[in-house]
Order: structure tokens, then C-alpha cells, then sequence
């Protein structure tokens, strides 16, 4: 099938083009972002390959249809910026990567409290310049300490039960239990109970209607002096202004952010050369106790082996059998 990839790297076209070595699809590496304007670069192909910052809204793939594309094959878990009902009225398929490598992404999660709490990337920048005292560098023992999941589908699941190797007491709170993580001896509770007990919140659930801004002032106002809150999941769970209010009132201890709500013009980009204009983000970078890192949690070499397997059979299955393999559907 003829595929225009759209908002690739270097390691999206090695990646793709040795799994592709079995597939042989026919594919076009382009990239800028699909948006409005890209979408003329498109020729004869019959699918587009986007990633989690294109712009999939009702206009683009109005336009999208018009060029003859009958399938969108994310090469990502997350499809919130697809316009689902509109791909639905168009009669096109949406079809993703709903798991690549659950522990890469939890093992990230883990990683950033890990840095935060024992500032390793501060004591790195210390003995670089030759101080090698040990002030402002004191953490606390994650043993013991109480860890609010929430989310707990496979993502969840790991980092829970890294959490409970760390002698951790953990809860959680889902609208649908894991009996896996009720088996390995994870508590679940309401969501205002987990605010309240939770020393250490993780994040790793979905981006929808309901948990936009998930994390806002009111939440922030429940949550323990001192609270730690890792974000791993999609920017828009938390509410940036809020937290940096709290944070400026001393409120959360640590936070460790691998996604930010307005990442799109920012993430997966070399900026080192230029002026952020994002003035809420480059405030929240001048605490000393924010950690932000470039949505790079799902970037480990299993990962992206999965991703481009999966997207390519996905697009295999749909181009030889009509098959919607791994399908999004709206859910109106």
C-alpha cells in the first residue's frame, strides 16, 4: 500500500524502513507536522502514518478524504487529536498502536521521581563545574512511602508493581479494576481518598473529556504538603497555570513532567537556537524542583521495534483483508 508518513526523525524512517523490509509497502517520508497546509504534498497515496502532534481535526481530514486517503494508521497509543466523529462521517478507518512497551514508558515514570527526589540531574551540573558539596541535594526514602496510581491499565500495572518492589504502599483509582493489580496487593480508592493519602501520585491514564485538567487547583488543594506528582501519560491531566501557582505557594514537593498540555509546538523539535514564546512553560521550568523531559518516556528501542511492527501490520491487515486491526471508533 502506499503510505505518506507524515512528522518523521531519523529513527522513524530506520525503524520503519527495516520493519518495512517484510511488509514492503510503499512509503513517502515527509517531515513537517500534517496539518492544513501539508496535506497538499500528498500524490496517489492511499494511507497517512501520523503521529500524536499532527493535527487530525475535521478539516484535515476532509481534505485528507479528498486526496483519496482511506486510512489513518497512528503510530501511537493516544488518538485525542483525531476527530473521530468526523473520520466516522467520512466513512475512514483510524487504527493504532494501543501497546508497545508498557515498562519503558513506567520505568521512564520511575526514573524521573527517582532523579527529582535524589536531584541527580543537579548533583551531574554540580561535580561537571567542580562543586562536590552536598547542599539542597537531600531527597527522602521512597520506601514506606504511601503512591497513588491512576490508571491502572498495563502502564499503571508495571509502575505499581515496581512501586510495591520499592516497599511502597500503593493505591489506586480506575473506573475499571485491574484484578492483576489487586493481586500483586494494590488498594484501590476514590479519587478525592487517593488525593488525600497519596505522597506520591503517578499518572498514566487516558486524555479524555472527564480527565481533562484532572489535576487542578481544587485537586491540588487536597493533595498532602510536599506532594511528588509524576506525569508520564498526556499534557492536558494537568492544569499547568494551577500547578505553578501551587508550586509557587510551596504546595507540591517534586514534579516530574514528561508531557506538557501545549507540547505541540515545542516537543520532538531542536529549539536549542531559538526563543520559547510558551511563557507558561518556560516559568514552569525555573523551579528547582520541576523536572521536565521531551515526551521521550516510550523512546527504548523495544518500543519502537513494536511501534513500527504493529503500525505496518495494521496497515498490511486493512490493504490484503479489509481487516480494521487495532481500530479507534468514536465513542458517541
Amino acid at each position: 500500500m502506499k503510505i505518506a508518513f507524515y512528522n518523521t526523525k531519523a529513527y522513524d524512517r530506520e525503524y520503519f524502513t527495516k520493519e518495512n523490509e517484510e511488509h514492503h509497502h510503499d512509503i513517502r517520508y515527509f517531515e513537517p507536522h500534517l496539518n492544513a497546509q501539508t496535506v497538499n504534498l500528498i500524490t496517489d497515496e492511499v494511507a497517512v502514518c501520523a503521529f500524536i502532534n499532527d493535527c487530525l481535526n475535521a478539516e484535515v481530514l476532509g481534505a485528507l478524504k479528498n486526496k483519496g486517503i482511506q486510512l489513518i494508521a497512528l503510530r501511537s497509543a493516544g488518538f485525542n487529536h483525531v476527530d473521530l466523529a468526523a473520520a466516522e462521517q467520512l466513512g475512514m478507518s483510524v487504527v493504532r498502536v494501543p501497546a508497545y512497551s508498557p515498562y519503558a514508558v513506567a520505568e521512564h515514570a520511575v526514573a524521573l521521581l527517582m532523579t527529582l527526589n535524589r536531584r541527580v540531574h543537579r548533583a551531574y551540573n554540580r561535580v561537571r563545574e567542580g562543586d562536590f558539596s552536598l547542599n539542597n541535594l537531600m531527597g527522602y526514602d521512597i520506601h514506606g512511602k504511601t503512591v497513588g496510581v491512576i490508571g491502572t491499565g498495563k502502564i499503571g500495572q508495571i509502575f505499581s508493581k515496581i512501586m510495591l518492589g520499592f516497599g511502597c504502599r500503593v493505591i489506586a483509582y480506575d473506573v475499571q479494576k485491574n484484578d492483576s493489580c489487586i493481586d500483586n496487593g494494590v488498594e484501590y480508592v476514590s479519587l478525592e481518598t487517593l488525593f488525600q493519602r497519596s505522597e506520591i501520585i503517578s499518572l498514566h491514564c487516558p486524555l479524555n473529556d472527564s480527565t481533562h485538567h484532572l489535576i487542578d487547583e481544587a485537586a491540588l488543594a487536597k493533595m498532602k504538603p510536599n506532594v511528588t506528582i509524576i506525569n508520564t501519560s498526556r499534557g492536558k491531566l494537568i492544569d499547568t497555570k494551577a500547578a505553578i501557582k501551587v508550586l509557587k505557594a510551596g504546595k507540591i514537593g517534586l514534579l516530574g513532567l514528561d508531557v506538557y498540555e501545549e507540547e505541540e509546538a515545542l516537543f520532538f523539535e531542536d529549539l536549542s537556537d531559538s526563543v520559547i514564546q510558551d511563557d507558561v512553560f518556560s516559568r514552569l521550568t525555573t523551579f528547582p524542583n520541576v523536572l521536565v523531559t521531551c515526551h521521550q518516556a516510550f523512546f527504548t528501542k523495544e518500543a519502537m521495534v513494536k511501534i513500527a511492527q504493529v503500525t505496518l501490520d495494521n496497515i498490511y491487515q486493512f490493504e490484503h483483508n479489509g481487516a480494521v486491526v487495532n481500530g479507534v471508533t468514536n465513542p458517541q
